[in-house]
Formats: structure tokens, C-alpha cells, sequence
């Protein structure tokens, strides 16, 4: 999927501006990673008249698939294929929000410290995308951006074949917008109604959407035409949220029209937050409980096996008492998002000797992840088919035989509270299996006696008198450091995330 923003200049205001603005070099051709694929940014034209930024979205397909919701609905075998032949990776669409947000991040803020003047100002802009998702048609895509002081909005239809024009119009457009407007308030608008005209998104919706849909939508979103529709859609139709967000938008709405300090608007959300608190995401409560219960065992050198993107690594670099982390993962790719997460090459000497990030397969045995006090497996062994389980068994308990292991995964009993999760899905479109509690108490107890652990469970998240906590969580130590017996522990952090979040960990 493909987008340009262009701008023209003088000598005196040259349109190359447009680079700092975007904190791009025109000079440069840039990759960047994202959960889904690789973005890159290049400048097919550069000069003082005339500047034009491209950013290419270069979709991985079988990224897309293991992030996305399930393995096709009702196993039929249409849907599964759909997963693959699709138009997600042509489309303008949510995957494009995302990476504008990773890759225009400051300038999505209207941050410049290079020419702060500039960032404050309108700029005549040209934006084209060739082709996006229109359900409802040239006159909603009109509908949307007409608002928002564009002078002109140009939705072209495109043809589903144009060898054959008796089959009539594709449900994509071309869109082209041309104004002048604030470069910043074009990208959060772009953000916003790229996967509202769509009416889609690729991730779960969860209630942190809320305030990004706030964040991007400031200053236009509350006075627009079609507020209802947008908030709506980019909510993924979920009532609860929708209404949460058409409250906050009341708000400042009427602070404008009634001239109230902004102060004020705040000091109404923040005594709504007083008396409904807002949830912790399942994703955070979880890497807490895993500090917590790294702390009570008193573990200095930890092994992070499946550390994926580096959240929990990074996490751990954060208390000093974790004197040695090291991050084990079978992606090369993920070991990579890691190292940008963790800022490898700017930490200090100091900090960059606690962590270590390396390739494994934890089905192997590895001589490398001997000798530690502490080993988690955070939401990693449903990712394994079951056959591969006793490997994996062997490897960590068996071989690596860390004092203590953490091991995290979902309750599958806990999917019936999920609002958006299809009857009969699993969390993640790459989990193998998902685990009832008894299920998973019967695997923890077979391996903690098998290799001469103890084993105790923590649930993470709300335990629900009926169906459990949504996260579960075995703690096993070795005999001989901890002579404790089987128990559970029953309390925890007590808040919840949407099932977007826990695909994200």
C-alpha cells in the first residue's frame, strides 16, 4: 500500500522542509519494521519548488495471518484461503495507520525542533493514496474530509477490471486531497479515517483505542458532521467505547462553546477516572506479575525464552536488582524489534552489560541457558504444537533447569468474557491450543514432578468466580530451593484488557 504527501515552496521557504517536518531525509531511502511488514520512505522528488514524500507499506503475508483473528470462520475452506488472498496488502487500510504512527511518530505530534515555526504552520499539501477501502462509496469518503478544510477532495472510483466496464465499480477509491493545513493535523486525520472508511481494523479493539482515537482527532473530531460514524467505525462498532468516547468529545465540545478553560475539561475527565477507574491492560498486569514473582524468589540472572519484540526484557533492564537478562527468541526478526525497542547501540556501558538478546529454539537443548536463577515462558508454549511440548519440557527443566520458571498462558474457560471474540476462536491466529485451568495445572503438575520442581499457580487478571482469570500462571522451584507444597494463590491485579491486547504480548 502506498502513500504521498507533497508540498511547494520558494528559495526563501523551500518545500524540503518537508523533511524535517517529517524527521526523514530526502536524500535517504529509510526501512522501518512493523508488526506486519516493513515500511519504507524514499523522496521521488526533492527540490525547493517542489517535495514529495512517499511511504511505501510492504505487507508480510504470513505475519498478517498468524496476528490476525483465527484460521478462517467455520474451518471452511474459502475463509482460510481469504487469509492469504486478500486486499491487505494493496489497500490503504489500518495496517497503514500503524505505520504511520511508527514511522511519522513526531510528526504525527507536530514536533519539529529543527523549524518549530514551520511545524506550526499550513502548509499547501497534496495527498494521494491509489487505492483505499470505501464502504459507503465516493460520497462517505466526501463526507469525511470535506470538513476538514481541504479545498479540494477528489474520490476517483476504481473499476473492478477495466477490460471488462459492464461489471461496474470496485468498492476502492483513488483519493486525492489538496489544502492547505497543518502537516501534523493532515497525518492524525489520515490516521483516524484511513481504517474508517474501511470499516475495518486488522488488530482487537481494545479501550486504549479510545484515547488514541482522542489524541488524533483533537481539534476536528468534535465538531465534525459525521462524529457519530467515525467514532463508530474506528471503534470497531463496540458500544461500550463508542459511547465512552462520544461523552469525552461532549466534553470538549462544550468547553469551546461555552469558553471554558481547558483545565476544566481535564479536571471532568479526571474525576470520571476517579470514580471509573481505567482498566490496566492484561498485557501490563502480566509482566508485573512475572516481576513480582522474579522478585519473591529472589532471581538476579533471568532468562527471557520467547522474548519476542523485548517488552519484558525491557522491563527487567528497568530494576537494577536484575544484574543479567538475557532474551531468547527463534525470530531474527523479532530479535531485531527487540534491539530497536531496547536502544542497544545508545545504552550506556554499564546497562549494556546486564543484557544479552540471542537466537534459540527452545525445543533444543542449549547449553548457552545453563546456570540461571530464573527462566518465563510469558504466553509462549500455546504458540508450540502439543507433539513439540515434551521437547520444550526437556529443554528448560530438564537440561537449562533454572531455579525458578514462570510459565504464563491463556484461559481458554476466560474466552466467553471476550465482547469481540468469535465463539470457538482462539486469542491468537498462531495458538495451537488454549488450555483450561484443569488442563493446565495437569500439565504444570506432571512437570514439576517429573523433574524435581514444585509448583504453585497465580492468576493474573480478574478471577472470575465462574470461568477463572483470563491469564494463568505457574511458578515452579526447584525441591531443593523451596520445599513448599502445591498451592494457589488467589490474589492478583484485578483489571482486564480486550483480546487485541493479549495478542499483542
Amino acid at each position: 500500500m502506498f502513500l504521498t504527501i507533497s508540498t511547494t515552496g520558494t528559495p526563501e521557504r523551500p518545500a524540503t522542509d518537508l523533511g524535517f517536518l517529517l524527521h526523514k531525509h530526502p536524500e535517504k531511502v529509510q526501512a522501518f519494521s512493523t508488526a506486519h511488514g516493513t515500511a519504507h520512505v524514499f523522496y521521488p522528488e526533492a527540490s525547493a519548488e517542489r517535495c514529495t514524500a512517499a511511504l511505501l507499506l510492504e505487507v508480510d503475508p504470513v505475519a498478517l495471518v498468524r496476528r490476525g483473528k483465527g484460521k478462517g470462520r467455520g474451518g471452511a475452506p474459502d475463509a482460510a484461503l481469504a487469509q492469504y488472498v486478500n486486499d491487505r496488502p494493496y489497500a490503504a487500510s489500518s495496517l497503514l495507520s500503524v505505520a504511520m504512527s511508527t514511522v511519522f511518530k513526531s510528526a504525527l505530534r507536530g514536533v519539529c525542533a529543527a523549524l518549530p515555526g514551520r511545524a506550526g504552520e499550513p502548509l499547501p499539501l497534496r495527498v494521494e493514496v491509489p487505492a483505499v477501502a470505501a464502504r459507503g462509496g465516493v460520497e462517505l469518503v466526501r463526507a469525511l474530509f470535506a470538513p476538514l478544510g481541504w479545498t479540494s477532495v477528489e474520490a476517483e472510483p476504481i473499476a473492478l477490471d477495466e477490460q471488462f466496464p459492464a461489471w461496474g465499480d470496485s468498492r476502492y477509491v483513488r483519493l486525492v486531497l489538496e489544502g492547505e493545513l497543518r502537516l501534523a493535523d493532515a497525518l492524525r486525520q489520515l490516521y483516524v479515517l484511513l481504517p474508517v472508511m474501511d470499516d475495518a481494523k486488522h488488530y482487537w479493539v481494545a479501550t486504549d483505542e479510545v484515547d488514541k482515537l482522542l489524541r488524533a482527532g483533537e481539534g476536528w473530531l468534535a465538531d465534525h458532521p459525521e462524529q457519530k460514524l467515525i467514532t463508530s467505525r474506528y471503534l470497531s462498532r463496540r458500544w461500550g467505547l463508542t459511547r465512552q468516547a462520544m461523552e469525552r468529545l461532549e466534553l470538549v465540545r462544550l468547553a469551546e462553546t461555552d469558553d471554558l478553560a481547558v483545565e476544566e475539561v481535564d479536571n471532568a475527565v479526571d474525576e470520571t477516572a476517579d470514580t471509573e477507574e481505567r482498566p490496566v491492560p492484561l498485557a501490563e498486569q502480566r509482566r508485573e506479575a512475572i516481576l513480582a514473582a522474579l522478585r519473591d524468589a529472589g532471581a538476579q540472572r533471568v532468562l527471557d525464552l520467547g522474548c519476542g519484540q523485548g517488552q519484558l526484557v525491557q522491563a527487567l533492564l528497568k530494576d537494577v536488582r536484575f544484574t543479567e537478562i538475557v532474551g531468547v527468541d527463534v525470530s531474527v526478526r523479532a530479535l531485531t524489534v527487540a534491539g530497536r525497542r531496547l536502544r542497544l547501540d545508545r545504552l550506556g556501558e554499564r546497562q549494556a552489560s546486564r543484557v544479552t538478546l540471542m537466537q534459540g529454539s527452545l525445543t533444543y537443548t542449549d547449553k548457552r541457558l545453563a546456570g540461571y536463577d530464573a527462566a518465563v515462558l510469558s504466553e509462549v508454549i500455546e504458540h508450540l504444537d502439543l507433539p513439540r511440548l515434551p521437547a520444550l519440557e526437556y529443554a528448560v527443566f530438564g537440561a537449562a533447569r533454572p531455579r525458578t520458571v514462570l510459565v504464563t498462558t491463556p484461559n481458554v474457560e476466560y474466552n466467553v468474557r471476550w465482547e469481540t471474540l468469535p465463539a470457538g476462536h482462539a486469542r491468537h491466529g498462531d495458538h495451537r491450543f488454549e488450555w483450561t485451568r484443569e488442563e493446565f495445572r495437569a500439565w504444570a503438575d506432571s512437570v514439576a514432578g517429573r523433574h524435581g520442581y514444585t509448583v504453585r499457580f497465580v492468576p493474573v487478571g480478574p478471577d472470575d468466580p465462574e470461568v477463572g482469570p483470563p491469564t494463568q500462571m505457574a511458578v515452579f522451584e526447584t525441591a531443593a530451593a523451596d520445599g513448599a507444597t502445591t498451592t494457589t494463590t488467589t490474589t492478583t491485579a484485578t483489571e482486564h484488557e480486550s483480546p487485541k491486547e493479549a495478542t499483542a504480548a
